[in-house]
């Protein structure tokens, strides 16, 4: 079959790796955000599709017959396209969604439903260490009362006040390297979102034990689709075996 996967993440790369093992004819489609990507096996697109009609009217003339959804939890607008693009087009949607954390006992955690509300809920004069991307940075930015540790992959767009800094690094993180990051910064709290899997999970065992806040940003709703939660499960959803 034509497989269109919509990815970026670690888990899309091993479902198409998989499905293409599997025979399938895979195409993964990345946002070109980040300049020096990780490349799935199979087909390549990137860019936008002009919308969730655009992405349908891709979907109908590229003869796809499954699309997966295998974005970060937090992707946003290319989610929901993907859901009003399946019904529309008539191709079978599966979403996969890995885990989300689960907020450890003894864990100091606050729940935020969007950046705008996190950025609100620090305390004046808190050490924040920042790992919640490029949407939502101003509104944290603006908090000129408190210190920024601005974790990025890329270099964003907007200019770094001088009550931040930006720290370039690309996951996987481990724990003694996380525990030594918040030590070195005086860190009081950590803001991030609830994207799970195990390559930046790091961040919040080390915060556990040098009792560093956690504020975390839940995550939104996309809209109704067929959801897996690994990727033996997308692949099972999908209903192919080979």
């Amino acid at each position: 079959m034509k497989i269109l996967i919509l990815g970026g993440t670690a888990e899309a790369r091993e479902l198409a790796q998989q499905l293409a093992a599997l025979g399938h004819a895979v195409t993964s489609s990345l946002a070109g955000r980040t300049r020096e990507p990780i490349l799935p096996v199979g087909e390549l697109r990137v860019g936008g599709f002009g919308g969730a009609s655009g992405l349908a009217a891709y979907l109908r003339s590229a003869g796809i017959e499954r699309l997966v959804d295998a974005t970060h939890p937090y992707a946003g607008i290319i989610s929901r396209h993907a859901v009003a693009a399946s019904q529309e087009s008539g191709v079978p949607l599966v979403r996969y969604m890995r885990p989300a954390w689960e907020q450890p006992q003894g864990a100091d955690w606050t729940s935020a439903a969007d950046a705008a509300e996190a950025a609100a809920i620090l305390p004046s004069d808190s050490r924040v260490l920042l790992t919640t991307g490029h949407t939502g940075l101003a509104d944290f930015l603006q908090r000129s009362d408190c210190h920024f540790v601005v974790r990025l992959i890329e270099v964003p767009a907007m200019v770094i006040p001088p009550y931040a800094r930006l720290l370039q690094q690309r996951p996987p993180y481990g724990l003694h390297d996380e525990m030594a990051l918040l030590e070195r910064e005086h860190i009081t709290h950590l803001v991030t979102k609830s994207a799970g899997g195990a390559q930046t999970a790091a961040k919040l065992a080390a915060a556990q034990r040098l009792g560093v806040k956690v504020i975390m940003i839940i995550r939104p709703a996309y809209g109704q689709a067929v959801e897996a939660s690994s990727v033996d499960g997308a692949i099972a959803a999908l209903g192919l075996t080979g």
